[in-house]
């Protein structure tokens, strides 16, 4: 369950921008700001069977999405590359070490930048 979690977590964060006000509140609300599906009905004036459609719904989009764009796999590829070359830099001579380590920073910056 935790594992699911992690991954509808990365995957709103990545396409949440893809999502209506609503989706994206649900999700939200419910993965985020941990709120049982009771708490959301009452919120949102709406049956707990509604929040949860929405949820299990807009979940399914958001892995279509992924299908389509792989962001999350493209993402979790460069962050083991990042902790790679961190690692072979690790061996380097002082002076380069900390050369590679600092370019290494400056991609992750600009990932980081670009929102995913």
């Amino acid at each position: 369950m935790i594992e699911k979690t992690v991954r509808i977590n990365f995957l709103f964060d990545f396409y949440q921008s893809l999502l209506t006000d609503k989706q994206r509140k649900y999700m939200q609300d419910y993965y985020i700001e941990d709120l049982s599906l009771g708490e959301i009905a009452e919120d949102a004036g709406v049956s707990r069977q509604a929040v949860y459609d929405n949820i299990h719904r807009t979940a399914m989009l958001l892995e279509n999405y992924d299908m389509k764009l792989n962001l999350l796999k493209k993402f979790s590829a460069r962050n083991q590359l990042y902790k790679q070359l961190t690692s072979a830099a690790e061996a380097c001579d002082a002076p380069i070490k900390q050369e590679i380590i600092q370019l290494i920073r400056n991609v992750e910056k600009i990932d980081e930048s670009s929102g995913e």
